[in-house]
């Protein structure tokens, strides 16, 4: 395991190695996500191909519904995990993730529970959906987490390595979903086999879950978990809201439109989401070793993955209607049409995550919040707005105009926070 360093510990470690460090890690990163958002993009790929443009959409609105939740198991267990466990003794991490990955598990276990319920009660294809979502939250959010503890210790590898199994695992249940040939199938083959990692994540770290920690982990990080809670449900949630909107305003076929542009994006978002896993951790390490670094350290991460999303869209205008029917089948003829937008959006996005990075280093909870729901307000307002105006079009680039807008907020404040942090008010002197 890669030494680490107790909270607050200046090292004497030499510019060049720490830079390969992060190197390092950045790279396990990287390979990491390719492997879950490879897999992910295969089944989308694969569903929506099988299954045509309107179950797809049904697919598409559980998808959705597992990011609200997903994120609500990382507001509460493994971002706090992550700001507060990377670079310290081995011991502390061991019975942080104990809780952390408890309170995932419960999380899982609870809204799954209600899920369930929820999709027997609507019935229907709609309705079938949500209760497979509910049979398998538990082992996705259980997953997620061995994931997130793996990066606040600095071994990526070991997470790199669960996802791969995850990855073997979906190849014999998307057989068998495929013969089924329904939504609730898919899903049930998808949820499974990340159950099948979660197991093997139990392996790989040694560590029992306790759910029955999680009243203590919620207890000691409460002033972080609350917020951030708040703030990564704003994320997911908005993006529900504009899918339900949407559906609602044009039809579930235009959702399965736009989840097709973004699966466009599927080998871009793999690199965005890949350095997320670790940005966080990485600027912590920053701001403990060097933090008269972490701005240019920040902004170098959002500006690259900008410009690396610019290139990727401009790649996509190039590809030919032929293949992108092989690839998305009917979904291919509208979300070709929508991936100008689509790459703004997500250019935006790449952008402000090197500020959210900085923001949560520096444990900033309140800024990060107030940006993350000016950003979501904005991105269901003009979401929305754009469908009533224009309809699937005009909602992509109501979003793409949010979501620059957005980033805006979220450097702002990380300047602020900069600043504040370099400037301390001085405190007030009493006298008797």
């Amino acid at each position: 395991m890669t030494p680490m360093t107790v909270e607050g510990e200046k090292t004497t470690t030499p510019p060049g190695p720490a830079r390969r460090g992060v190197v390092g890690r950045l790279s396990w990163g990287l390979a990491d996500q390719a492997a879950s958002s490879l897999s992910n993009f295969v089944v989308g790929i694969y569903v929506a191909r099988s299954l045509g443009l309107t179950a797809f959409g049904v697919f598409s609105l559980a998808w959705v519904t597992y990011g609200v939740v997903l994120n609500v198991s990382r507001g509460l267990a493994t971002d706090p995990l992550v700001v507060r466990f990377s670079a310290v003794p081995e011991s502390s991490w061991r019975g942080a993730v104990a809780r952390a990955s408890g309170t995932a598990l419960l999380v899982g276990t609870g809204i799954g529970t209600v899920s369930v319920a929820a999709g027997l009660g609507i019935g229907g294809q709609v309705g079938a959906a949500f209760a497979a979502l509910g049979v398998v939250l538990p082992g996705l959010l259980l997953q997620d987490a061995w994931r997130y503890s793996f990066f606040a210790a600095g071994v990526g590898r070991k997470a790199f390595v669960n996802d791969v199994v995850w990855a073997l695992a979906l190849v014999p249940a998307m057989v068998v979903a495929a013969r089924v040939g329904t939504v609730p199938a898919f899903l049930l083959a998808w949820g499974g086999s990340a159950g099948v990692a979660a197991a093997y994540g139990w392996f790989q770290s040694g560590i029992r879950p306790r759910p029955a920690g999680a009243r203590e982990w919620h207890r000691d990080h409460r002033d972080l978990g609350y917020r951030y809670l708040v703030e990564n449900v704003g994320v997911s949630g908005a993006s529900q809201i504009r899918a339900y909107g949407l559906g609602a305003i044009v039809g579930v076929g235009a959702v399965g439109v736009i989840r097709g542009a973004e699966l466009l994006l599927g080998p871009f978002l793999a690199v965005l989401m890949g350095l997320s896993l670790v940005t966080v951790a990485e600027s912590a390490r920053v701001l403990r070793q060097a933090p008269e670094r972490l701005g240019r350290f920040c902004f170098l991460l959002g500006a690259g993955q900008s410009a690396a999303a610019l290139l990727w869209g401009a790649a996509l205008l190039l590809v030919p209607d032929r293949l992108g029917e092989f690839a998305l089948g009917d979904v291919w003829s509208g979300a070709s049409h929508l991936i100008v937008p689509v790459t703004l959006s997500v250019a935006g996005a790449g952008l402000g995550t090197g500020a959210a990075a900085g923001l949560r280093a520096l444990a900033a909870a309140r800024r990060s919040l107030r940006c993350q729901l000016f950003a979501s307000a904005c991105y269901v307002a003009g979401g929305l707005g754009g469908a009533v105006a224009g309809g699937t079009v005009g909602s992509a680039w109501g979003a793409a105009a949010a979501s620059v807008c957005g980033s805006a907020v979220w450097w702002l404040q990380l300047r602020a926070a900069l600043r504040e942090r370099d400037h301390p008010s001085l405190p007030e002197v009493r006298t008797t």
